[in-house]
C-alpha cells in the first residue's frame, strides 16, 4: 500500500520557509512579526528569537552609549594601540634606515622654515636611535606612558577627541621647538606631556583627586631641565596645548557640545599654524641676544 507524505496529501499545509531565504524550511518564527526565520536570520531576544529587520528597528529607539565628554563609547582603545604601533614601526625604521631617515623627518626648525611642514608631525613619531641607554629609555618611557594613560583618556574622550588631543599636543610641542630652539628634536614627548595635562584636567572635571597627577607632571618637568639633551620646548609646548585642548573637551556645555568642541580644537589648530606662518624660528634666542647680547 502506497501513502503520500503529509505535505503531498490534499488539504495539507505547505511547509513554512524563511522569509529571507525561501529555499530553507523552518518552523521558527520571529517573536515580533511572526514571520518564519532560518538559523542565519535568527537573533537572540529576551524571549525566543527575532528577525534581522525587527532587531534593526528595535535598535533605532535605543539610545547609544556615549563617552563622558561626547562621542561613541569606547570598549577597545583602538587609537592608543594604533599610535603605539606607529611609534614602534617608526623606531624600527630608524634602526633599519639609519640616520638619514631621522634627518629627513625630524623636527628641524630650519627645515620647517624652508617649507618642510611635515616635520611638525613626523618628528613626533621618531625617537633617539638605539646608540646608548638613554636612547632606549627615550622610546620606552614614552610608550609606557601612552600605554598607561592613553586607554583611560580615550574611554573618557572617545576615539576622535583622543586622537585630536594627541596630535594637537604633538603639534604644540613641535611648534614650540620651531619657535624657541636652535636644534632639531625627535620624540613623542610633546604628545605625552599633552596627555599628562589632559589627565589633570579630566580628573579635576570629574571631581577626582588630581594630586598624584600634579606630582607626575611636576617631577617630569623638573627632569626636563635636569637631564641634558632633553627638549624643554617640546615638553612644555605639548603640556600647554594638551591642557587647552582637554579643557575645551571637558568643560564644553552639553548643549551644542560637539560644535563647541570642534570649534575650540580648530581655533587651537589655527593658532599653532599661525605661529609657524607668522613667527620666526629661534624667536626666544633672538630676543635674549637682543636684550643681553
Amino acid at each position: 500500500m502506497t501513502t503520500q507524505p503529509p505535505s503531498m496529501q490534499p488539504g495539507a499545509e505547505a511547509v513554512p520557509t524563511c522569509y529571507r531565504h525561501p529555499e530553507r524550511e523552518t518552523y521558527v518564527r520571529c517573536q515580533r512579526c511572526d514571520r518564519p526565520i532560518c538559523p542565519d536570520c535568527m537573533r537572540d531576544a529576551a524571549v525566543g528569537f527575532q528577525c534581522v529587520e525587527c532587531v534593526r528597528d528595535g535598535n533605532k529607539g535605543v539610545r547609544q552609549a556615549k563617552a563622558v565628554f561626547g562621542g561613541a563609547a569606547v570598549s577597545v582603545p583602538r587609537v592608543t594601540w594604533t599610535l603605539l604601533i606607529i611609534n614602534v614601526v617608526a623606531y624600527f625604521g630608524e634602526i633599519v634606515l639609519g640616520g638619514d631617515f631621522v634627518s629627513e623627518f625630524n623636527t628641524s626648525p630650519g627645515a620647517i622654515e624652508q617649507g618642510e611642514w611635515w616635520r611638525l608631525l613626523t618628528g613626533a613619531f621618531l625617537h633617539l636611535r638605539p646608540t646608548g641607554t638613554f636612547a632606549i629609555t627615550h622610546i620606552l618611557f614614552n610608550m609606557w606612558a601612552l600605554w598607561a594613560i592613553g586607554p583611560e583618556l580615550e574611554r573618557r574622550l572617545g576615539h576622535v577627541r583622543f586622537a585630536a588631543l594627541y596630535l594637537l599636543s604633538a603639534l604644540g610641542g613641535s611648534v614650540a621647538v620651531f619657535l624657541f630652539s636652535i636644534y632639531p628634536s625627535v620624540g613623542a614627548s610633546g604628545a605625552i606631556y599633552g596627555l599628562f595635562g589632559a589627565l589633570f584636567v579630566v580628573s579635576r572635571r570629574l571631581g577626582y583627586d588630581a594630586r598624584g597627577v600634579v606630582w607626575l607632571i611636576g617631577i617630569n618637568v623638573v627632569l626636563t631641565f635636569l637631564i641634558p639633551g632633553i627638549s624643554w620646548q617640546g615638553h612644555l609646548g605639548g603640556l600647554v596645548v594638551g591642557v587647552l585642548v582637554s579643557a575645551v573637551f571637558a568643560y564644553a556645555p552639553e548643549k551644542n557640545r560637539n560644535t563647541i568642541q570642534l570649534a575650540g580644537a580648530l581655533v587651537i589648530l589655527a593658532v599653532l599654524v599661525a605661529a609657524v606662518v607668522l613667527g620666526d624660528p629661534y624667536a626666544l634666542i633672538a630676543e635674549i641676544e637682543r636684550r643681553f647680547g
